[in-house]
């Protein structure tokens, strides 16, 4: 209670703006998590194997890719509130022709489309934060923007999931009932437009000079560009490995647990609810923890804490263990997020900071892209257990080659 009662004080002291795009981001993140569940398995009802589900990730990440850069550099220069809106209005479009799709042709089309405009959110969102907040109020702002994030996913996850099973009950097809669920979730990311329609126009706040005026812009740092331009690359790095890693098991959990267990489809929402409850739980402790060993420290003990679990649950036949080691998994790897958005942050200078974030999104979703092909053949080849077992071991020498290698970039550095 007494950390609620923090979190509504901190929460009320944030300005119109933030707050209206934690509503926005709660309708949009419901969609987002109805489509991260369903998706795949509406994609397998049709008929199609499970290189489709590929061809379609790789497409939807490699689009991402594509875009991120340039709406990096766009939003430096122009309106992060147009441009967010923007993304949320055609995603969601992209997200109800996704849910009619049944050609591979549509469903591919609509895949571009939505991982194109996605890429709108993903780059914008952080910098539009820390253009309204305080250096002091960053890592707990970006830990509650996660938080929120993956509690209205929770929603989305497993709302979605025990909607297509009710409709299954009450007499529709398993493609009938997955299609209304996603179409749900369509709607709701388009509703997320409406509490950004309010948002004025963005107030650049005093940072580093505590003398600047609310609504100049304050004077950045003096800093080495071509230093900056360094740890950019360096950070850099260590996303692509991640999101080579990521892109081995992360889109395909849900296929995972039908694929070995057969659990139905509210089984697997629920599931994958817990893990966001998990990770909100993460997140919200982080700061405790960086407060003990430090920014950087604490994001390699929440990734190296986290291989255990991911080797567990590629390599056990039995639901609960692999249930309960996703959870954990899920938590530890994820909470690193919001500490690495504000090392990020802290670390570079305004000018730069939209396009340092747009090349980290850029090679994540690269190393998506690049496994979209290569995950399904694994299991094609090596079988349902086997190839699990090989790509989620995979998986655990790049995260931890990423999290040694993001300890040597800052090894010595006390900010």
């Amino acid at each position: 209670m007494q950390w609620l009662r923090q979190a509504k004080m901190e929460f009320l002291t944030w300005n119109r703006n933030i707050r209206l795009f934690f509503l926005a981001n709660v309708f949009y993140q419901i969609g987002t998590g109805v489509f991260s569940v369903l998706y795949n398995l509406y994609v397998q009802s049709l008929g199609y194997p499970q290189g489709m589900i590929g061809s379609i990730v790789s497409v939807q990440s490699l689009a991402a890719a594509l875009m991120i850069i340039p709406i990096g550099l766009l939003g430096d220069r122009s309106s992060r509130k147009i441009i967010l809106m923007i993304g949320m209005l055609i995603t969601g479009s992209s997200y109800i022709g996704s849910s009619f799709a049944v050609s591979e042709f549509g469903l591919q089309s609509f895949a571009l489309l939505s991982g194109m405009f996605t890429a709108f959110f993903q780059v914008t969102a952080v910098p539009f934060l820390a253009a309204n907040s305080t250096k002091q109020q960053r890592l707990r702002l970006f830990s509650f923007h996660f938080s929120v994030m993956l509690a209205a996913q929770v929603i989305g996850s497993f709302g979605g999931g025990l909607l297509g099973d009710l409709l299954q009950l009450l007499g529709s097809s398993e493609t009938s009932s997955l299609r209304i669920a996603l179409l749900s979730g369509g709607v709701m990311s388009i509703v997320a437009c409406l509490p950004l329609a309010l948002v004025k126009r963005t107030v650049i706040v005093e940072e580093e000079n505590e003398n600047v005026a609310v609504g100049k812009p304050a004077s950045a740092p003096t800093k080495s560009v071509q230093g900056e331009w360094s740890l950019i690359s360096k950070i850099t790095f260590t996303q692509l490995l991640i999101g080579f890693g990521s892109g081995m098991v992360v889109p395909y959990l849900n296929v995972y647990f039908t694929d070995r267990f057969s659990v139905s489809l509210s089984a697997v929402g629920l599931l994958i609810s817990l893990g966001q409850v998990m990770t909100v739980l993460s997140m919200l402790i982080g700061p405790t923890l960086v407060g003990k060993v430090g920014q950087v420290r604490a994001v390699v003990i929440f990734q190296l804490l986290s291989l255990p679990f991911l080797l567990l649950t590629g390599f056990t036949n039995l639901l609960l263990v692999a249930g309960i080691a996703f959870l954990f998994r899920q938590a530890l790897m994820n909470a690193a997020n919001p500490i690495q958005n504000s090392i990020l942050v802290d670390r570079i200078s305004d000018s730069r900071r939209g396009i340092a974030n747009s090349l980290t999104q850029t090679v994540f979703m690269l190393g998506w892209a690049s496994m979209g092909q290569v995950q399904p053949r694994i299991i094609t080849h090596f079988g349902t257990y086997w190839g699990y077992v090989l790509t989620f071991s995979i998986t655990g020498v790049l995260y931890v080659t990423s999290a040694l290698y993001y300890y040597f970039i800052f090894r010595g550095k006390r900010k």
